[in-house]
């Protein structure tokens, strides 16, 4: 059984419950409260078990790897079901180009730790982390966009089903629509959005607060 270890607000663990759903795997999650306040992940228990102290790890066969992109190439790799790339190695590189822009560039500087350190340590008050926030999704999505705009029309971004695009960019859509920031700009993600979330996959994966 596969296990992940989540928050299930997190938008890297939101990536995972994705990708397994796509590839009809069955797995469990365990939550791990990173909620200012609650802080889980930095208690000795979960260090013992993530020594990096962030959501997601995916505990397999007795051992837990963190870090959402590296158990994404994992899934792909060790699982069967539909590919999550194309098969063409120039439009893998797209692909992977097009997911690390939102995993390497949008998703670590709003990250809760970066946030968290804007308030502390710099003074910044909730308008100006919304802010902070909207500037680096905004200079993503706004490379996204064009990206997308330029190619082909397919079903999905970058072939006739869904993947490793999409998996990073719903995530981050709805990250961006937690801090209230304004998506019409972006006709053809938001389109990609609605599309992908009419899928099982995708809707079984949407963030839902777990019963206490």
């Amino acid at each position: 059984m596969i296990r992940v270890y989540e928050y299930w607000r997190s938008s890297a663990s939101y990536r995972l419950r994705i990708a397994l759903n796509l590839k009809g795997a069955s797995y469990e999650t365990i939550q791990v409260n990173i909620a200012p306040g609650a802080d889980e992940q930095l208690g000795d228990a979960y260090r013992g078990v993530n020594p990096q102290m962030r959501v997601p790890a995916i505990e397999v066969n007795g051992q837990i790897i963190g870090q959402s992109m590296a158990i994404l190439e994992w899934i792909e790799e060790a699982l069967p079901g539909p590919s999550l790339l194309p098969t063409d190695p120039i439009e893998r590189l797209e692909v992977r180009a097009f997911a690390d822009t939102i995993a390497c560039d949008i998703h670590p500087l709003n990250n809760l730790s970066v946030l968290k350190e804007l308030r502390v340590n710099y003074g910044a008050d909730d308008a100006g982390v919304r802010a902070w926030y909207h500037d680096w999704i905004r200079r993503g999505f706004d490379a996204l966009e064009l990206q997308v705009a330029k190619r082909t029309p397919k079903a999905f971004l970058f072939g006739e089903t869904p993947g490793l695009a999409e998996i990073t960019l719903i995530p981050q859509i709805y990250n961006a629509q937690r801090y209230d920031m304004n998506l019409s700009a972006y006709p053809a993600l938001m389109a990609m959005a609605e599309k992908c979330l009419a899928l099982s996959a995708f809707k079984k994966a949407v963030p839902v607060k777990p019963e206490a």
